[in-house]
């Protein structure tokens, strides 16, 4: 008899486990309170820009093994697992916001039907979490002489990749204070490889807030050097190169750009200063991460008004408004942040980005008219080129094209994607992070 799982949040993490699980021979039904998103996904229609997640839904769909509903009544009371993938947004603290999970949790609770399956949190959120779920359901459940059941299976999946690592795992940590329910939860997983990491529930944790946490670190890191090269004159590129052959530290994490946004590592580096706060501990290497991080933001700009002057009345172009290539996701993206600063200070932006082109759902109102269709009207008539998202795409547009369609010959590649050479073959300026420049810098005129 297959499992029968429940996969509470059929977001980006949500969606991505419960399509892999039903890929793996398990029963599984998503369920979100999103009656939109819910509709789209039982026609087969996936809104998250993910490779290979729509067809992997597909194929769940087709198989009868994947379905999804807004109802916990239909698919908690004969879950044998119950996975938990909410949104844990952090609040103007910087402490995560657990509302998502406490209404989830107690939402489980009122849909059981006397079985005691395992909950599974897959959500990021602060050590302790897993004893705020066992309290929510050992108060709604008073009368209930099985205690519940909790694991805790951080999620490591980047968004743009995030089927590939489900089916490629590097590891599965599976956090519980009962060794058969880990086990129970490790077989869930049995077939993909990968190191099993059993520990208890608030190691796991926080393994994941620390994953996520140097991760952001690296990031800052090669960022502030990147500063540092370009004022002593050395390039980047072979630093880098030099320094990520050493297996010790490798090349993961360690390009530089405008800084690190997203949904997961801004709010985890915060969630886990606050944790050091509420209990007395400095955190000054997470402080400094931060503040590197804000920083790659006014740096951008910086260095688009020491090239072609002040701002004000200039038309810049923008390639990329998420907060990387191959996905939808503009939240606490840094290129919204530099558009942001632009446009404050008097310049008229035209942007362009193919993953929010077809849906604008995700951005802010005020930023719908600056869209355009297409990279080479975003970059019509401007005085300068801003590369801020490191999509695919934008490294293969023909330069001349741009050439021909802009008014000034300023490239800035906030992401390092382009060729210096290419570039400064076809007649333009270049303006990469940590690349030295070649040409003497002028203040107003680069046409």
């Amino acid at each position: 008899m297959a499992t029968r799982i429940a996969v509470i949040g059929c977001g980006h993490v949500g969606l991505v486990v419960a399509a892999g699980l039903a890929q793996l021979g398990h029963r599984v039904v998503g369920i979100d309170r999103s009656e939109w998103l819910v509709g789209e996904l039982c026609s087969g229609n996936v809104p998250i820009l993910e490779d290979g997640l729509a067809d992997l839904v597909r194929a769940g769909l087709a198989s009868g093994r994947l379905t999804f509903t807004t109802s916990y009544d239909e698919g908690i009371p004969t879950a044998d697992f119950i996975f938990l993938a909410v949104d844990t947004p952090a609040t103007k603290s910087g402490a995560a916001d657990l509302r998502n999970i406490r209404l989830a949790t107690r939402s489980i609770a009122e849909s059981l039907n006397g079985q005691t399956p395992i909950i599974v949190n897959k959500s990021t959120s602060p050590i302790g979490t897993g004893e705020t779920i066992e309290g929510i359901l050992e108060g709604a459940l008073a009368h209930r002489q099985a205690p519940p059941r909790i694991v805790s299976n951080p999620e490591f999946l980047r968004q743009g990749r995030a089927v590939q690592d489900f089916f490629n795992p590097d590891r599965i940590v599976i956090g519980a204070r009962s060794g058969d329910d880990a086990q129970a939860v490790a077989a869930l997983f049995a077939d993909l490889g990968g190191e099993v990491v059993l520990t208890d529930v608030r190691t796991a944790e926080m393994i994941k807030y620390v994953a996520n946490s140097f991760l952001a670190t690296r990031v800052s890191f090669i960022n502030e050097i990147a500063r540092l090269c370009e004022q002593i004159g050395v390039d980047i590129d072979h630093v880098v190169r030099g320094v990520a052959a050493d297996s010790r530290i490798g090349g993961h994490f360690f390009a530089p750009g405008i800084g690190f946004g997203g949904s997961c590592l801004p709010k985890d580096v915060a969630a886990l200063r606050y944790v050091g706060e509420t209990v007395g501990v400095a955190t000054p290497i997470l402080s400094a991460v931060q503040e590197v991080n804000q920083a790659q933001r006014t740096y951008a700009v910086r260095r688009l008004r020491a090239r072609i002057g002040p701002l004000e009345g200039r038309t810049i172009g923008v390639w990329g408004l998420t907060f990387k290539g191959e996905t939808e996701d503009a939240r606490d993206s840094p290129a919204m942040d530099v558009v942001n600063l632009i446009l404050n200070e008097g310049a008229y932006v035209q942007a362009y980005d193919p993953g929010i082109t077809a849906d604008t759902s995700g951005l802010p109102e005020s930023f719908r008219p600056i869209l355009r269709p297409t990279p080479l009207e975003a970059a019509r008539g401007a005085d300068a080129l801003a590369i801020l998202t490191d999509w695919s795409q934008f490294g293969t547009i023909p330069l001349e094209e741009v050439r021909a369609t802009m008014t000034g010959r300023v490239i800035f590649d906030g992401r390092n994607l382009l060729s210096r050479a290419d570039v400064e073959a076809h007649g333009f300026a270049y303006l990469g992070v940590g690349r030295v420049q070649r040409t003497p810098n002028r203040r107003r005129d680069d046409r």
